[in-house]
């Protein structure tokens, strides 16, 4: 038995956990502490956490596992300035500066913050902790592992098989060739944010049609065993600090999406916080409906590459289940075709499926490398983080001088939201651990009543003061799922207690459903198991006040920010927001202007 701690930094969403006895104990980012989003340094503020809420100190952690390896990181970085010299100088200057700076030393950073002996610092591959955070969270005994990301150390995409507590890498595909860049250098080109923006480009895909399908595959070659090859003509990331692209792309495909320009179509509604409507309104909604083309057509093509790697994943190691883990892991239009495929029974993916996610996976292949005994843990829910006391949460209430409504009893709590929720209220909703991962999944969210359409521009304009033309995801009583959507099996399928699959809404129902109903008659649904404590039993009680067994759920924050993880986050969002309700367990704040 042993305490393993499990850390991610240094390129994004820097993340802890604890393994304690076999069993992840807790789990957060380092995002909702600092409320810096995608906050990639040491993470201090969620190793300080995970131990707290495991009841250890410092000097009780047997290991620390980092969860890639640093050296071999920085050897690819070398060698790739040097074969790409001299075009890669400014990549060299910030190489230079960044891993003399911090990314060397995680071994004296360690030390310094946790006092952890030299000996006891352990380092996984970057892959491997990916893999080892999908199967050793699911509930297969055998399994083929898929892992798909930017780029680790040298390996972009692997294929692996995991039984009982052992894990191995069979496959790989390596750096330059790269699905996460090849999918990140056309977020780039699309106008969005690397790291940040690729779940955009998702849902801009979801306007368009794939009219540029056979451009896009002149970038990316894709092979019959699941390999692919990028043209390098098309990309410069790897010498490149400022941009992923070629001008070539531009010559191809057409003048890139200038960055922070409104996105809109004839299909979207044009808010009022764009200004009013230029002279050129008509030729800007056809340079976006081109855009839209191009995302429907790289997301199209990704699929394709996924799927690929899915196949050859079941050739190679005869498994009936599949885990997946790494960025493009992310992608649920890609999973959801992956899965509809039937080439495996089921699939597991863990909700921190990205860099965050390695964590986990560090610790747990530590676990199962140094302790060989059989699986002890199944990741079952998200709720891993930060929970708060009726007591905090009055305090914080009363330190601010807030009127609030405090329930002693749950069902006149549901009552009173429900009942809000049906009358077009939209609520704010705290409740238990944080959510592990990116996903709000009934701990962190902000909640409306999925029937009507008018809901999903109220709450992207008006209280997430985001781009009108991002869809929501609907919080569906897994038993009911199969009654809205397309998708069978709802109650076993983790993935979809997860939001990570996008599924199509059943014809007939979307009218019943539209605010949760993207344009192109898609939903990325979370199935809500028996036995998910109030969440499930406030869309129990929705239902039986409407008929309706879901509600749209989104997370709580607002546009650039971090999900909240506090009562103070949660009260500082409401009062910049369009909110009617905040729920912060078991008191309710109204809107002053209510």
């Amino acid at each position: 038995m042993a305490n393993i701690l499990g850390i991610s930094c240094y390129y994004h969403d820097a993340a802890a956990a604890l393994v304690k006895d076999g069993v992840l104990a807790a789990a957060s980012q380092e995002e909702r502490f600092t409320r810096k989003k995608h906050d990639a340094s040491f993470p201090v503020n969620a190793i300080r956490f995970v131990l707290e809420e495991s009841g250890l100190k410092p000097e009780d952690i047997d290991w620390v596992v980092f969860y890639e390896k640093p050296f071999v990181k920085l050897e690819r970085l070398l060698k790739t300035i040097l074969a790409t010299h001299p075009f890669s100088h400014e990549l060299f200057k910030t190489v230079a500066t960044n891993w003399l700076g911090d990314k060397l030393w995680i071994v004296d950073t360690i030390r310094k913050e946790l006092g952890t002996p030299k000996h006891k610092i352990l380092f996984s591959e970057h892959h491997m902790s990916h893999a080892a955070s999908a199967f050793f969270c699911s509930h297969f005994e055998k399994a083929a592992v898929l892992t798909i990301d930017g780029v680790g150390e040298w390996t972009t995409a692997a294929i692996g098989v995991g039984e009982g507590t052992t894990l191995k890498l069979l496959k790989e595909i390596r750096f330059p060739d790269s699905l996460g860049l090849f999918y990140s250098a056309f977020t780039a080109y699309l106008g969005f944010e690397v790291n940040e923006g690729e779940y955009k480009v998702m849902g801009m895909s979801g306007y368009g049609r794939p009219k540029y399908e056979q451009e896009v595959r002149r970038t990316i070659r894709l092979f019959e065993d699941g390999s692919f090859a990028l043209n390098p003509d098309y990309f410069i990331f790897h010498h490149s600090t400022k941009k992923m692209y070629s001008p070539l792309l531009e010559t191809m495909l057409g003048p890139a999406r200038r960055p922070g320009l409104p996105f809109f179509t004839g299909s979207t509604p044009y808010p009022s916080y764009f200004g009013s409507k230029s002279a050129n309104h008509e030729v800007l909604c056809s340079d976006n409906q081109r855009y839209a083309d191009i995302a429907a057509s790289v997301q199209k093509v990704t699929e394709e590459a996924v799927l690929g790697l899915a196949k050859e994943a079941a050739r190679v190691t005869g498994c009936e289940y599949l885990c997946m883990a790494g960025g493009v892991a992310l992608n649920g239009l890609a999973n959801w075709r992956v899965a509809s495929e039937g080439i495996f029974k089921d699939i597991y993916i863990q909700p921190a499926a990205g860099d965050s996610g390695g964590a986990i996976g560090a610790a747990l292949y530590a676990y199962h490398t140094l302790e060989p005994n059989s699986r002890r843990f199944v990741m079952e829910h998200p709720y891993l983080g930060k929970g708060y006391s009726d007591d905090e949460i009055q305090s914080v209430l009363k330190s601010r001088s807030r009127a609030f409504e405090y329930f002693q009893n749950e069902e006149s709590l549901l009552s009173c939201v429900a009942e809000a929720l049906s009358q077009g209220k939209i609520v704010g909703w705290l409740h238990g651990k944080a959510e592990w991962g990116p996903r709000a999944l009934g701990g962190r969210s902000i909640l409306a009543d999925p029937r009507r359409g008018e809901m999903k521009d109220t709450v992207n304009t008006k209280v997430k003061f985001r781009e009108p033309y991002r869809p929501f995801a609907p919080s569906v009583l897994a038993e009911e799922a199969e009654t809205f959507f397309n998708f069978s099996g709802s109650g076993e399928r983790q993935p979809g207690r997860f939001m990570m699959y996008v599924v199509p809404v059943k014809e007939n129902k979307r009218t019943v459903i539209p605010a949760v109903t993207h344009v192109d008659g898609t939903s990325r649904i979370q199935a809500v198991p028996d036995g998910a404590g109030r969440y499930r039993r406030l869309l129990e009680r929705f239902r039986s006040m409407t008929g309706v067994p879901m509600l749209l759920n989104t997370s709580f924050n607002l546009k650039g920010e971090p999900i909240v993880n506090s009562p103070a986050d949660a009260l500082a969002t409401f009062d910049r927001s369009g909110l009617d309700m905040l729920v912060l367990e078991n008191a309710v704040v109204h809107c002053q202007n209510n």
